[in-house]
């Protein structure tokens, strides 16, 4: 089976799995949907009160940095990461940081965090903003310059590639004081 990450639901061959301690609700809404009907399924969905559209749990995630690994200068890379999070961070800098070429670094890096350099930094970065969108009651533009992004728009499409939800959308699910309001 082919296992997607971050799906709720996947299936192949008649074989369903999904993914999470409660995303069986979602399964169950699939299977009631592909054998009953969409309406039906949405009855159930309401008297479950389950989000029926659900398909993603990205904005579940937590990205811990993925440094189970030996390879000490990419630990230093990673390390390097955290620490200037609010700075531009290229691959460059990461490899003269470390003294490893570019592309034996990039190559290192990829193999033992599965990500490449630039989806790391992203995904770091993303994981500080998510945190201080539940923690603080930052605007949008502070949180975008806390973590290293002058463009608006870059950090919003990154935002939601890595979350599946807008910035705005995510603090307002999850900032306790800002559902308040």
């Amino acid at each position: 089976m082919d296992v997607q990450d971050g799906a709720i639901v996947t299936e192949e061959n008649g074989i369903y799995s999904s993914g999470g301690a409660n995303s069986y609700w979602n399964l169950l809404l699939h299977l009631v949907e592909k054998y009953a009907d969409r309406e039906i399924a949405i009855l159930t969905a309401k008297y479950f009160a389950i989000d029926i559209d659900r398909d993603s749990q990205t904005a579940f995630s937590i990205f811990k940095g993925q440094k189970s690994h030996q390879d000490e200068a990419v630990k230093k890379a990673q390390e390097y990461i955290e620490r200037k999070l609010e700075e531009r961070i290229t691959v460059d800098v990461l490899a003269d940081e470390v003294a490893v070429g570019l592309r034996s670094f990039e190559r290192r890096f990829k193999r033992v965090t599965n990500n490449s350099v630039l989806k790391y930094i992203q995904r770091v970065k993303v994981e500080t903003a998510k945190r201080s969108f539940e923690t603080t009651m930052k605007n949008i533009t502070e949180v975008m310059f806390d973590v290293g992004y002058p463009d608006t728009k870059a950090f919003r499409t990154t935002f939601k590639k890595i979350t599946g939800l807008t910035p705005i959308e995510y603090r307002n699910k999850y900032n306790k004081w800002a559902r308040m309001n």
